[in-house]
């Protein structure tokens, strides 16, 4: 496991734009983002280095689509694999594979679709960082927040060591006990989604192929967990609340491009305190598989939880935005914990960004809140069902599928659509026609006003990138601005889309629209 030397870090500035608490993926992911845009942040964060575990491993479609644009996805894919095909064992025999996803198929418009990528969280951080680094920004590690008081023009941030920052606006990204979040005074609301504590670690050991994910449930052909707590398949649940991290269901998991296993275990006694130490793991294992605890040779770094889902009552207060872990802490079953929260930050920076430089009123931040908390509840149902075995991973954990139609930032003068039309508030999807690929075109920090379809004239919006389309059944014919994060912003009808000035669709209301939101 590489590591980082806290030496690299930017030293703290007395002020700066965005003050970005916590240097997990959300917040190095806001940062790399913001960067990108040219706004000036600050990551700050009270550990000494990057978390050092493998805890959110899996990388969602969705989210390879935001990586790729970020410009990381070539070395996740590098630093990462597919996941292994699961085998259940018992008595110390195979007793047959286990598939974990239900299949997938990607497509022309979702080239990413069909697999979930496999990244050690601490790998996909140092990506994240190397890339922040890259374009001039950086994290101070070893600031404690212990103080945030907010005023009509900024934030103001104190720290157990170390100056004061004075920023104009703020991000928690500092994780479910998120310091900012308490001081704000921001309640959560949420439920215990199984009352049994799981164990997470790194390990090393001898023994196992690394060909597969290899599960030791307490009886029977049980479903696994997917690593980060997990569920059974329709072959059986595993454990106790039929959670693959329920009962006393272990799984080992070997992490692509290193020595190490992700060990994920449940526990049946609610009352059990996990034993993280060397030999603790050591029996656990030993206890549950054909190993010997001497197999076990180390122990990287370890973690217990009880899998919880809970959200934050609100996302914003004044200067102060939430995102990741301190605004929704979900059940790990699933793998969307990761993936929602680095959403988070794409669907804030570029908002951020646009108020800071003048181009957007500050009421363009109001629709944070509103996109992202239906969002969050969403995903913590999904989590919360994958956990009790109600919902299968497959397309609905992929997040392909998510959008913000009913976003005041969705705005569709298209009339009499037909049920599957792509709409305004929709994933734009990829596609690749005369020489042109979609996400190409969309990648950078600017919006992409795209025609399909259609020699219509579009008007010339300062900033953004024009692109003509062949017809193209994805998006069927129309115009198109696209977000910067890659959404449906506007949409227009191919030809009456830009007629008369004052019609629905007018070239007048394309431009109010592009005004509203920053891109003129």
């Amino acid at each position: 496991m590489a590591s980082v030397n806290p030496g690299d870090s930017t030293a703290t500035p007395a002020e700066t734009d965005v003050l970005i608490v916590g240097a997990g993926p959300t917040g190095l992911a806001l940062a790399l983002d913001l960067a990108r845009h040219g706004v000036r942040a600050l990551v700050v964060e009270r550990a000494d280095a990057l978390f050092p575990g493998s805890r959110g491993k899996g990388i969602q479609p969705r989210t390879q689509e935001v990586f790729d644009d970020l410009g990381v996805l070539d070395a996740l894919r590098a630093g990462g694999g597919t996941y292994p095909v699961g085998m259940v064992w018992k008595d110390g025999r195979r007793q047959g594979e286990h598939r974990m996803f239900d299949e997938v198929e990607a497509t022309e418009a979702d080239p990413y679709a069909g697999f979930a990528l496999m990244v050690p969280q601490w790998r996909t951080q140092e990506i994240l960082y190397t890339r922040l680094v890259e374009l001039g920004g950086g994290v101070a590690f070893g600031r404690e927040l212990v103080g945030l008081v907010q005023d009509a023009d900024g934030v103001t941030a104190d720290f157990a060591s170390g100056p004061p920052v004075r920023a104009r606006y703020a991000v928690a990204a500092d994780g479910g006990r998120s310091a900012v979040r308490r001081a704000l005074g921001i309640g959560m609301t949420g439920e215990t989604v199984d009352p049994a504590p799981a164990v997470v670690a790194d390990i090393r050991v001898s023994g196992l192929d690394r060909e597969n994910w290899h599960f030791f449930p307490p009886t029977g052909p049980t479903g696994p967990a997917d690593g980060e707590g997990g569920k059974g398949d329709k072959g059986g649940k595993g454990g106790k609340g039929g959670g693959g991290l329920g009962g006393d269901f272990l799984g080992i998991c070997p992490l692509p491009h290193t020595e190490d296993f992700q060990l994920a275990a449940g526990f049946a006694d609610p009352s059990t305190e996990p034993d993280l130490s060397l030999d603790g793991i050591r029996k656990l294992v030993a206890t549950r598989t054909h190993l010997s605890a001497d197999d076990v040779t180390e122990v990287r770094w370890a973690s217990d939880f009880r899998p919880r889902a809970a959200m934050a009552d609100r996302f914003r207060d004044g200067r102060v935005f939430l995102a990741g872990d301190a605004a929704h802490v979900h059940s790990p079953a699933g793998g969307q914990g990761l993936n929602t929260s680095v959403q988070d930050a794409y669907n804030l920076a570029w908002k951020l960004a646009a108020v800071l430089r003048g181009a957007a009123p500050a009421a363009l931040l109001d629709s944070y809140e509103e996109e992202r908390m239906p969002i969050a509840a969403q995903m913590l149902g999904l989590s919360t069902g994958v956990h009790r075995g109600e919902v299968r991973r497959g397309a609905a954990t992929q997040q392909l599928g998510l959008g913000y139609r009913g976003s005041a930032l969705a705005v569709e003068t298209r009339a009499d659509l037909p049920e599957e039309a792509l709409r305004a508030g929709d994933r734009a999807p990829d596609g690749n026609r005369a020489g042109i690929r979609l996400f190409d075109a969309f990648r950078g920090p600017h919006w992409t006003l795209l025609t399909v379809g259609t020699d219509t004239q579009v008007p010339d919006l300062p900033g953004t990138r024009t692109v003509r389309f062949p017809a193209y059944e994805a998006y069927g014919t129309g115009v198109f601005l696209v977000r910067p994060d890659g959404y449906v912003g506007w949409a227009g009808e191919s030809a009456g889309a830009i007629g008369s000035a004052g019609s629905v669709g007018s070239a007048r209301g394309l431009a109010e629209y592009a005004a509203r939101v920053g891109v003129a």
